[in-house]
């Protein structure tokens, strides 16, 4: 009886959601206590902005149908995550509840059917709680370009937590949630998990299926998970990768169960240390955080190689190359036609171009159009080989810097982020330094392989450092294994 007055006392929403499903499986809580006890946080720290919508009463409603599945001894050990409440970036559609991407443009959009994701959470028993804030149209690094405002980073509200899924990566760390999906371009899991202070991973692209995800750059966008730990993040992952007909993209492998060897151990791994990624002008902080795990990992047993990847100096340049590109195409759907947000200025009702015109012009944001704008003069006749093609032929040459170093490494570590989060407004009317924020980011996502961001302890001012993990392609079961090790022996500096 002392036991379960304890854990009914202790803040459930605070708690991992590996220890609570221990708690759930033996009925010493209810997933309706973790669930509500997460909307009250939620209600206590509406100021930090993380979410768009919220869900309480389908959310509360579905956790009492949990719980009468524990109850009836239905819920079996493959239902990863029954019970837990978990947070969705607001560019994956869920069926009869709004999918906004942050922007005016589809601010009324509700989807009529479910990402395969949402589908995945369900299944396991997954209580989707909200849907969170993000960079329109997940272009950004900061969650500042929102349509409904930017989300605070909840160490200092006077900083960003990192973008586009800045309110996923906050919702997680401000205990708002207990996982939450996000989606990663160019970095955007990753860097928001550093400047947060959490676990963020973007699994292989074709890992996780991207049907039902809001396009923004479809070669690069991947769906990925936000957790307080490791452990976690090996959990939900359990839960979303797996091949889907629905994507094109899917890769139809074998899926292990990520959470079983993930304490196996590193000694004798192979880690490269990409020198560029250690460049001046990285904070001093940073540097010295990052290089103190990888000092520790050597101790664990480790074997630690300085390496190159030449080509990552093109990696920032080819990406807003590729990715405007691809946005410039599939943002052409957005027209006031079809569905969305359509203009209702007098020219509009009488001109069908004005119509096309005025719609874009007051539904997407400025830096929607600034990548727009980009992407369609590389993709303009005479433009594109120039542009476009080249390109593509630096991606895969970047590509193969990494096949080679994972021909030799088991993992490379890196920075995560040049710099820990910066304040409000800091860079954003200097898109160009905005866009350095993702600068040791995006090389995996023209790559197509996974990476893994980790705390590894906090700046003078308080502010979470990040380190990243990479591995080859489908190797997650490799990456989180080495994370898992690398964030123990941190842990006492987080």
């Amino acid at each position: 009886m002392l036991n379960i007055v304890i854990i009914k006392s202790m803040d459930l929403n605070k708690m991992k959601a590996w220890q609570l499903l221990k708690l759930l499986r033996k009925k010493e809580v209810s997933s309706y206590e973790i669930t509500d006890a997460v909307f009250k946080r939620i209600e206590e720290r509406k100021f930090i902005n993380a979410y768009i919508s919220i869900f309480k009463e389908y959310a509360l409603k579905g956790a009492r149908e949990i719980d009468e599945k524990y109850n009836k001894g239905e819920i079996q050990n493959n239902h990863f995550i029954a019970g837990i409440p978990i947070a969705i970036k607001d560019n994956i559609c869920f069926k009869g509840y709004p999918t906004t991407c942050g922007s005016r443009m589809l601010e009324k959009f509700i989807p009529p059917y479910d990402a395969t994701v949402i589908k995945k959470v369900n299944f396991h028993g997954g209580v989707i709680i909200g849907k969170t804030n993000m960079d329109e149209f997940a272009m950004g690094s900061s969650t500042e370009t929102s349509h409904f405002g930017p989300t605070l980073n909840p160490h200092n509200p006077d900083y960003i937590p990192g973008g586009s899924s800045g309110g996923s990566a906050a919702a997680v760390a401000d205990f708002q949630a207990v996982l939450a999906l996000g989606s990663d371009t160019g970095g955007s899991i990753r860097q928001p998990a550093a400047l947060c202070g959490v676990v963020g991973l973007k699994p292989t692209y074709g890992l996780v299926s991207r049907y039902g995800l809001v396009a923004f750059a479809s070669s690069l966008d991947q769906i990925g998970t936000f957790a307080r730990d490791v452990k976690d993040t090996a959990l939900l992952l359990n839960v979303i990768a797996g091949y889907d007909s629905k994507d094109s993209t899917s890769v139809n492998i074998e899926i292990p169960n990520y959470l079983q060897e993930i304490e196996k151990g590193i000694k004798n791994f192979k880690v490269g240390v990409p020198k560029e990624y250690f460049v001046e002008g990285i904070d001093k902080e940073v540097r010295e955080k990052v290089e103190n795990l990888i000092k520790k990992l050597e101790k664990e047993g480790a074997i630690i190689e300085e390496t190159s990847l030449p080509h990552t100096e093109y990696a920032i340049a080819d990406y807003y190359i590729i990715a405007p590109s691809e946005a410039s195409s599939n943002l052409a759907r957005y027209d006031g036609v079809k569905y969305g947000y359509r203009s209702n200025t007098p020219s509009s009702d009488k001109n069908l171009i004005e119509m096309y015109f005025n719609t874009r012009c007051e539904g997407f944001g400025a830096e929607v159009k600034r990548r727009i704008l980009i992407g369609t003069y590389s993709l303009s006749s005479g433009y594109y080989d120039a542009y476009y093609l080249k390109a593509l032929k630096v991606r895969t040459l970047i590509k193969q810097d990494f096949d080679e170093a994972f021909k030799k490494y088991d993992c490379l570590i890196t920075p995560t982020s040049p710099t820990p989060a910066f304040r409000l407004g800091e860079k954003l009317d200097d898109p160009l330094k905005m866009y350095l924020s993702d600068i040791f980011t995006i090389s995996a996502n023209l790559a197509g392989i996974p990476g893994i961001s980790i705390p590894v302890g906090k700046s003078s001012n308080n502010l979470p450092i990040g380190a990243q993990l990479l591995a080859a392609h489908f190797q997650e079961k490799k990456l989180l294994q080495i994370a898992y090790i690398a964030e123990k022996l941190v842990e006492k500096e987080i």
